[in-house]
């Protein structure tokens, strides 16, 4: 699975025959989590190998909320896996007389009770699986689990890849808006000092007109300028793509802190965006862009 991108929710199981009289199984379920939490929940007799089943999760994980669970069950047996022999109706005639020596009151079996107690197993069933046993199923669940995460983790990918392409594709139409904005304003300045100046009947010099009128369309283009925000909004996003196709470049497997930052960093020039808008145009662009921003951040929150 290398070079994967890994989503933190995942879930996988597996059975074990353990011999013919019982059976485990192993289920692994995750969620997001900021950080990796990992809970185990085995029978007594298995609490012997929860280190090393840790210890294989965390060599896998580095981010989630992930719980292991282990169970055991007994295989139903009948009398033709069980079948009544002498000996043991023998056994138990004397078991029988043994019990009778100490308490002479006592109900002899009846045919029924013997034929129940003869079919049925002779000894308890103490049969547990080895250390070994469990960690190869261990091993062959986990790797299940992960191929889920990793299928999943791709489909993450795809979908932001796509939303990543429809900011680019905003971004690139606010491009050329604005400095097309900052002429029309200009030239809006300059009539309007124009009109001022023939009003005033010639007390203001066509000179003075030009100076107070450019320097009004500088101030105004100094204002809602968002050459830097576009720009930064392109290498963000340029970033974010990055980091999604070079999965197997990433450093230690924390992909998902890394495009927070980055869908952080989005935001935060998308507001600015909206901040500065002096049309409706680009104010619409902004709202979209932060529709598009929140839908990626819900994805990331599942990449690990």
């Amino acid at each position: 699975m290398n070079g994967a991108v890994y989503s933190m929710t995942g879930f996988a199981t597996g059975t074990e025959a353990l011999g013919t009289s019982q059976t485990i199984t192993i289920d692994i379920r995750s969620v997001n989590s900021r950080f990796l939490d990992l809970s185990f929940k085995l029978p007594d007799s298995y609490r012997h190998v929860e280190a090393k089943l840790r210890e294989l999760v965390a060599s896998q994980l580095k981010r989630g909320k992930c719980e292991v669970k282990l169970g055991y069950q007994s295989i139903n047996t009948d009398a033709s896996t069980n079948p009544i022999t002498a000996s043991r109706i023998q056994s138990l005639l004397a078991q029988q007389s043994q019990i009778h020596s100490f308490a002479p009151s006592a109900l002899p079996l009846s045919v029924a009770e013997i034929i129940t107690l003869a079919s049925s197993k002779s000894e308890t069933n103490s049969e547990t699986a080895s250390e070994a046993d469990v960690l190869t199923l261990m091993q062959r669940v986990l790797q299940e689990f992960m191929q889920a995460r990793a299928l999943e983790g791709g489909k993450l990918v795809q979908a932001m890849l796509e939303q990543t392409k429809a900011l680019r594709r905003l971004r690139d139409e606010v491009a050329p808006l604005v400095p097309a904005l900052v002429e029309q304003q200009r030239q809006r300045f300059l009539q309007k000092f124009s009109d001022a100046m023939q009003d005033s009947g010639g007390k203001i010099s066509a000179s003075v007109a030009e100076e107070r009128a450019l320097s009004e369309a500088t101030a105004f283009a100094i204002r809602v300028d968002v050459t830097e925000e576009v720009d930064r909004l392109g290498s963000h996003l340029a970033e974010i793509e990055n980091v999604l196709t070079r999965a197997n470049d990433k450093k230690g497997q924390e992909m998902g802190k890394r495009l927070e930052f980055l869908i952080q960093e989005l935001h935060r020039e998308a507001n600015t965006l909206g901040s500065k808008s002096a049309t409706l145009q680009t104010t619409k662009i902004a709202v979209e862009m932060k529709v598009l921003i929140e839908q990626l951040r819900e994805q990331v929150q599942n990449i690990e």
